[in-house]
């Protein structure tokens, strides 16, 4: 890649590709691709030295670990999701205020004893005793599941890694409970699921990310201050 260009990574689709543009818009400036709407490279009217990248949420987290972008917008979960080795290579500019999420362990609602870690604890310490197994936790992020139920003393689980719907996991017997990002919860009452009363791992948003392997790249610290004047969506765009 160009030295002298700065990339920066945005998430391909939904609500985060469309809050993470109008950063852009509302700044009079315009992303726009020479290859329609399928392109994955977007270039910014006006200024040269930037490319855009459009990426999934967790590359945009490796890529800048890697320092193959410079800055990026991504969820807060998956840089605290991601490894420590990677994490320490990447500086959160500021948390932007769209994207907001919570991680969030869940039971199916069949479980009615299980309300909190605590009765979750007690079942799990029943259900390895009666049939030599551990309960399944179905998750897309293993690390933040596991170390927040230790440090609440629970230990006695298995972590199934999800690659799709989550939710869907307790239905198909794959997970007895699952740890999911969920923004109003309506997807997982609408599969059955039944937050635990203190089960919040994670309150997460959009972050403004940059690679520490940029931080002396010319022009770099101008197009952060330029993405830091945009700080809420306006009322129309709500």
């Amino acid at each position: 890649m160009n030295k002298d260009i700065i990339n920066m990574g945005i998430v391909s689709k939904g609500r985060l590709k469309e809050e993470s543009e109008k950063i852009f818009r509302k700044n009079n400036l315009k992303i726009y691709t020479e290859d329609g709407e399928r392109g994955l490279v977007a270039k910014v009217k006006g200024r040269k030295n930037i490319r855009v990248l459009f990426l999934h949420a967790r590359e945009i987290i490796d890529q800048l670990s890697l320092g193959n972008i410079d800055l990026g917008i991504s969820g807060f979960d998956l840089l605290m999701e991601s490894e420590i080795n990677i994490q320490k290579n990447i500086k959160v500019e500021k948390k932007l205020k769209f994207g907001f999420a919570t991680l969030q362990l869940a039971v199916r609602k069949e479980f009615i004893d299980v309300f909190t870690t605590l009765d979750l604890d007690e079942v799990a310490e029943d259900y390895r005793r009666k049939n030599k197994k551990l309960i399944r936790i179905g998750t897309k992020y293993p690390n933040l599941t596991r170390d927040a139920l230790y440090k609440r003393g629970v230990t006695n689980f298995t972590i199934v890694k999800s690659l799709g719907s989550t939710e869907l996991m307790p239905a198909m017997d794959t997970a007895m409970l699952i740890s999911d990002i969920s923004s109003t919860g309506t997807t997982m009452k609408k599969n059955h699921l039944r937050p635990l009363s203190d089960g919040e791992i994670l309150k997460s948003q959009a972050c403004l990310l940059s690679s520490k392997k940029s931080k002396s790249k010319k022009g770099l610290q101008g197009l952060i201050k330029f993405c830091l004047l945009y700080t809420s969506p306006s009322p129309r765009d709500s």
